[in-house]
């Protein structure tokens, strides 16, 4: 159990959350809580929910049933306004940088401040200097996108992730496809900056080296809920039958290789007299 000072003021709680995408169950009673301050990475399967929980978290889809929770408030009763005034206090890394191509490095990390502040010109570039300088990319502000590695754009992303100063940086699978010196950049860089600007992030991946790496505290998620939490070591030492198969990379386990399906002759239309032949 997690100790209970850690969740004493969660900044993000899950209540028994059902959701699903037209027949297919994603949530089947979720509960969760993120820890203010900490580095929250939450693992599992592909198609096991990681990426649904940010969406439902940042208002775009609405639990079946259950509640989603951000700083005491259910985000699914927000109004519009109420729910843009909570998504600028928190920063989106996408898995793609979703950087505007036609925009220099610069304008891509001002655009944020340009759109939701007033805030004057020389301002401006004072802010996104010093985002970019955090991010080590300070001297490639004229750059373009498309001139830049994949690992450069996913800082680029990260310093208009952080434009506006949020309380909280959700992370969409930061490291795919990313070299290792790149992936390594970028976990110290989450580490780093939730810790020097008092961040809360929440890191969705199914690496499992980086993700014990940087989180302070874990989810495993897997057949709708919450399979495995702790720390990275208590995480390691689950004698779980789903953790282990995760944590390991293990092919066999309780999670099948076979989508669920009818009998595989009976489906190729076989008879079981003419499956004997």
């Amino acid at each position: 159990m997690p100790a209970p000072e850690l969740f004493a003021d969660p900044i993000v709680e899950a209540k028994d959350v059902h959701f699903s995408f037209a027949q297919q169950s994603i949530y089947r009673g979720l509960n969760l809580l993120i820890p203010r301050g900490k580095v929250t990475v939450i693992m599992g399967a592909s198609g096991c929910g990681k990426s649904t929980f940010l969406s439902l978290l940042g208002g775009r889809l609405q639990p079946s049933s259950g509640q989603v929770l951000f700083d005491g408030q259910s985000v699914a009763a927000l109004s519009n306004n109420q729910l843009f005034a909570m998504r600028r206090k928190m920063g989106m890394l996408f898995q793609s940088s979703a950087l505007l191509t036609d925009l220099s490095v610069f304008e891509n990390v001002a655009f944020p401040l340009r759109e939701q502040t007033d805030l004057p010109e020389a301002l401006i570039r004072i802010l996104v200097l010093l985002k970019l300088e955090m991010v080590g990319l300070r001297g490639a502000r004229a750059v373009m996108p498309g001139e830049l590695s994949g690992g450069m754009q996913r800082r680029v992303a990260l310093a208009r992730a952080i434009a506006l100063d949020p309380k909280m940086v959700l992370y969409d699978e930061p490291f795919v496809g990313l070299d290792p010196i790149s992936m390594g950049v970028i976990v110290k860089l989450i580490r780093e900056l939730n810790d020097a600007l008092g961040l809360t992030s929440i890191v969705v991946t199914h690496d499992v080296v980086e993700g014990r790496a940087i989180a302070d505290y874990l989810y495993l998620l897997g057949g709708g809920k919450v399979i495995g939490q702790g720390t990275a070591d208590e995480i390691s030492r689950s004698t779980l039958p789903e953790v282990r198969q995760f944590m390991n990379g293990l092919p066999d386990g309780p999670v099948e290789y076979h989508y669920p399906a009818t009998e595989y002759r009976r489906d190729l239309g076989l008879t079981p007299e003419r499956a004997a032949r």
